[in-house]
Formats: structure tokens, sequence, C-alpha cells
């Protein structure tokens, strides 16, 4: 042992994995949780014989730590936070500790939409190709467990803002950011500039060398990186070609233009659908190419993809209705992706826990396609306040079951029903997957 203390704040799937890297390299651990921590990682912990605490912080030992590694749910605003920075303790994230322990090559996405389809689809390609790559960060096994008990040459990894906060020596080889637009401002004083700053730390540490794939046509990242000025390789994308995109869509075809070749590949083969796939599929390609997959196997692979659970799933067709879940859609921005790939008449069912959300973005596509809009939350007084008088039928459910049934009277055939709830679960449900869990169940029982 080395005597340094890590203590390690959070009990869940981050925090876990942080504790098993930091105890093999050799540093004392101690685990804190401010609630219960599930039975599967109290298990993990004890077969590990890595000591902790659950259901309440003893301060005192937190405070005794030479560096905390937190868990990405954790706000600074947090009251043992605001002690752990009067103590000057140097706080991280799980990805900038387990960068610390590893040589794998970093293939970062973030984005306020997509990035868990563009991550899948990233690994997708690469995997396939036969490389030796770990999938991690937000999405999958913990990173740092990984980087303990596995060995990779490359790890995909999504990055939420929330992680990218604790990030500082961490540098991704490859970084991608697909969209900034307002999301988890109640954590960021609703001041849209911190949660930017946030997401623009993907670039922090990168040289030339490395690449920097981003989408052109967003203008808070464009203007970020007018200001910022990262010395780095850019790789812009975009729907469509302008004098320094390499990616682009034109005549019906996706081209790529990467490594002194020309890939192209007709939009109607690629496996997602929808405009923000086609975003996806650009940013996925150029890091195919970077990578130097060749032509045939990212082909097949954008083509064979199978998408991600929750993000624009077809669930069943039910008396000519098709039910879509798309319980991940939880800010409006996605909500607003999810709407305009909508062909049929729509019943929408949205609500839950809303993060500082401006509805005004998704209003135009409201009134054109819903033929009516179900409110699933425990407070629906603002979703109200905006949406009353703009719909002929409105309807609150206490339930997925509820709301299910609410959908399935009110949808003529030939429509859809589609769950993009642009709030968090919380209220109601234990995660977005829980959400889309049970949206799933309660379809199939009608």
């Amino acid at each position: 042992m080395n005597g340094k203390l890590i203590v390690v704040l959070g009990g869940g799937e981050s925090g876990v994995g942080s504790a098993i890297l930091a105890q093999k390299q050799g540093f004392d651990v101690f685990l804190s949780d401010s609630g219960p921590i599930g039975e599967v990682y109290r298990e993990t912990l004890n077969a590990y014989g890595i000591e902790f605490e659950d259901n309440g912080h003893t301060e005192e030992r937190v405070l005794r730590a030479d560096e905390i590694v937190k868990s990405p749910g954790i706000p600074d605003t947090a009251p043992l936070m605001r002690k752990v920075r009067d103590a000057a303790i140097h706080v991280i994230s799980e990805i900038e500790f387990a960068g610390r322990y590893t040589d794998a090559k970093m293939i970062c996405i973030t984005g306020s939409n997509g990035k868990t389809t563009t991550t899948s689809l990233i690994y997708h390609i690469l995997k396939s190709a036969g490389l030796n790559v770990g999938l991690a960060g937000n999405i999958g096994k913990s990173f740092a467990r990984q980087v303990a008990e596995e060995h990779y040459d490359y790890y995909v990894l999504e990055l939420s803002s929330f992680q990218l906060e604790g990030v500082y020596d961490f540098r991704a080889d490859i970084a991608v950011l697909l969209n900034i637009t307002p999301d988890h401002l109640d954590r960021y004083d609703h001041d849209m500039q911190h949660y930017v700053d946030a997401k623009m730390r993907i670039i922090r540490n990168q040289r030339m060398q490395d690449a920097f794939i981003y989408w052109i046509d967003d203008p808070v990242v464009t203007r970020e990186i007018e200001k910022l000025r990262p010395d780095v390789t850019l790789y812009p994308f975009g729907e469509q070609k302008m004098r320094n995109t390499i990616a682009y869509t034109e005549n019906g075809k996706l081209i790529i233009h990467a490594k002194e070749r020309e890939f192209t590949m007709e939009l109607e083969l690629l496996a997602l659908e929808g405009l923000h796939n086609v975003y996806n599929s650009l940013a996925s390609g150029i890091v195919a190419k970077l990578m130097e997959i060749s032509d045939e196997q990212l082909r097949t692979s954008l083509s064979d993809f199978k998408g991600v659970p929750h993000r624009l799933e077809k669930v069943a067709t039910i008396r000519g209705v098709q039910y879509i879940n798309d319980s991940k859609a939880t800010n409006v921005n996605s909500c607003w992706y999810a709407l305009q790939s909508m062909r049929a008449k729509t019943v929408l069912i949205l609500g839950g826990t809303d993060k500082g959300n401006d509805y005004s973005e998704i209003e135009e596509l409201v009134r054109s396609k819903a033929r009516a809009l179900i409110f699933l939350g425990k407070d629906n007084s603002k979703l109200h306040a905006f949406f009353d008088g703009k719909v002929p039928l409105i309807r609150e459910a206490g339930s997925m079951k509820e709301a299910v049934d609410t959908a399935y009277r009110l949808a003529e055939k030939g429509d859809a029903v589609l769950l993009s709830p642009c709030c968090a679960s919380f209220d109601l449900f234990k995660n977005y997957e829980d959400r889309g869990d049970q949206f799933k169940e309660c379809v199939r029982g009608l």
C-alpha cells in the first residue's frame, strides 16, 4: 500500500469501479454513499474487501482523503462537497482517475443529444472490424473497473457534462461533440454558459495530432471553437457541403473525406432513420476513417447496426397504431428530433422532472403533428401552462399504465403513440430505462 487515501463518493457503477481500481493501484480506499447501495454493488465491495458505508457520510473520514473520486450524479453544491472544497481536497471524476492507468487510445463522445447512439455505433464499427475495444463512460460497465480488470487497446467513452466536470489531465485522442442545446440547467444555476463550459472540457489537453469532430451547423459549438481556438485538428461535419466540412450529405448519399480518400454510402442503406441519425452516422464514419476501417467494413456496420434501447425504439403495432419508446429523450431538443422523424399523426406522452425546459422549441412540431398530448408526471403545471389551448386533446396520467391505456383510446388507425418525455424520470420511475421498460410492458399488455 502506498498510504495515500482515496475516498470514493457514490456506490453505483462508477463509484464501485473506481474503488476497485484504487485498491488495485495500492491505495487505501473508503467508499461512502449518502443513500442505500444496491445489493449487487454491496456484494462486489465485500468480495474485494473494500470498506464502505451507505445511508450517510462520516464526514470526518471523508475529509481525511488525499483525493476524492466523485460519482457524476453528485453536484458540487451538495453540503458535503462545500466542506470538501473548504478543506482544499482535490476532487476528480472516474474518467480522470481511470485515464491515469491505461495507455489505450481514447475515442470520446459528448453532446446534449445523440451521444449514446453515436457511442454505440462507433463501438459496433470498431468491434466488428476486429479491434480490441472497450465501451464505457456513461454507458455499460464502469471505465475504471475495465481498466482494473481488462486490457483494451481502445476505449469508446460516452461522456456526460457531469463526468467532464471532473476532468483535468485526461486527454481524448479523438473527441466527438455532436451538439449543445439546453439541458441539465438546474445543475448549472440555469446558466447555459456553465453547461457549455462543461461540455467543452472534452477538448481539454488535445494536441495537434489529435482529432476534434464536431457538427458545424451548431452555433454554440462553432462560437466556442472560435473563442477557444483549440490546438487540435478539426473535422467538421454537416448536412450540406460547405467550405471546410469533411463529411456531409449530397444527392441522397453520405460522403466522408478523410485520409485523402472519399467514402460514400446511400442514405437509404443506413440502419438508423431520421435526420439526427444521419449526423450520428457522419460523426461515426469520420472516426472509422481516421481509424483506417475499410470502406466495406464501415458500409456493413452502418447498415446492420441495431440501435439502442429506449431511443426511437419500435415496440409494437396494435390496431394499425405504432407504439414507439423514446424514453431516453430527457430534454426538449431530443423530443424535437423524435417528433421531426414522425410521419404519422402522433399521440405524444411527455412529462416528468422538469430540468428548466423551454417547450417553445417543439411548439410548431406539436401543433402540426400531435393529435393529443398525455402528461405523465407528478406536477404537470408547467406543461399545462405552455400547451393548453394549442392541442385539441390534452389528458393527464398518474402511471404508465394509465398513459398507455389513454393513448390506446385516443389514437386512430395509422397514428403513432410516442413516449418522448422531454423530462427526467425520477418523479415516477427509477430512471429512464425503467420508464421505457414499463411503457413496453404496458403496450404488450394491450
